[in-house]
């Protein structure tokens, strides 16, 4: 076996264990004092989760300050936004979230937004890519821009927000960055072109931050929702004038093995786990969140 030169920086000789021949493998020492009873602690920790007003990311966000996270930093496009978002932490409960008004598709916006979180709330050691929409509009009756503005938010929005928090993480050697991705990373269906093509795109934008910065001790993960039950698509769920279900509420309970809708607390788990110590050798994974839809062909008619 050929040796490899490797050079270690201050960090990793204050920072890691070697085993063996050091021109190998090494690990940090953190995990000397991680024991089963605080893997999944996020105490000390800042969390950046993008559009986290309300639905999954707000959902995400309660989820680690149940963690113990130490501060939670949220933006929204607008002051509108902005405000609703902090009732809905303060009806929570929640103290440690500070908001912020920003585009994540203004590169520039984003990179001075950094720079204020860092002054006024301290390094960012999660960051959550949760922005984005939806249009739903057949392929051939859409427009170019209604197809961009789609990718910019869901896929290039990730982008300059996982630029601009890459740099510190590096210098400090530790970081996770999350991506919300969706089953349209893996699955098509009618009347969402754009968003299929964001999501699968970010599918593999997440394993390409893995690739590139997991030697900086980096990882990013994706987390898959299936169809969750949100106040946005209780009209999909409502029952009809006759009492049957929706046709589109039918649908989903018979293509999940679970047979209904995922309540938002069931992503708190799977978030938890991709933000904190106990996911540290877990790199470029998409973690389906979604009852079993993906691996299920549905029942055989009767």
């Amino acid at each position: 076996m050929v040796k490899r030169e490797v050079s270690f920086s201050v960090f990793y000789k204050k920072n890691c264990t070697f085993v063996g021949n050091t021109n190998f493998i090494r690990y940090p020492k953190r995990f000397n004092t991680i024991n089963m009873t605080n893997i999944f602690s996020l105490e000390g920790k800042n969390a950046w989760v993008t559009g986290a007003c309300y639905g999954i990311g707000f959902n995400i966000a309660k989820a680690f300050v149940e963690a113990g996270i130490k501060n939670i930093i949220f933006n929204c496009r607008s002051e509108e936004a902005l405000q609703r978002g902090y009732e809905n932490y303060r009806a929570a409960g929640i103290t440690n979230a500070k908001g912020y008004v920003c585009d994540v598709t203004d590169e520039n916006a984003v990179k001075a937004l950094v720079e204020q979180i860092h002054k006024e709330v301290g390094q960012i050691d999660i960051l959550v890519n949760n922005a984005g929409i939806i249009k739903r509009i057949p392929m051939h009756e859409m427009k170019r821009e209604e197809f961009q503005q789609v990718i910019d938010i869901d896929l290039v929005g990730p982008f300059i927000c996982s630029s601009a928090v890459l740099p510190e993480m590096m210098e400090r050697r530790e970081g996770k960055i999350i991506n919300v991705c969706s089953m349209m990373s893996e699955l098509g269906r009618e009347t969402v072109s754009a968003y299929a093509a964001a999501k699968g795109g970010l599918k593999m934008l997440t394993r390409n931050i893995c690739s590139e910065y997991g030697e900086y001790n980096i990882q990013c993960n994706g987390i898959g929702p299936g169809y969750v039950a949100t106040p946005q698509t209780a009209p999909l769920r409502e029952r009809q004038a006759d009492g049957s279900h929706h046709p589109f509420d039918a649908f989903i309970c018979a293509k999940t093995p679970a047979g209904r809708w995922l309540e938002p607390e069931e992503l708190a788990g799977p978030a938890v786990f991709l933000a904190s110590h106990a996911s540290d050798a877990v790199n470029g994974h998409i973690l389906y969140v979604d009852g079993g839809i993906l691996a299920y062909i549905g029942k055989q008619p009767k």
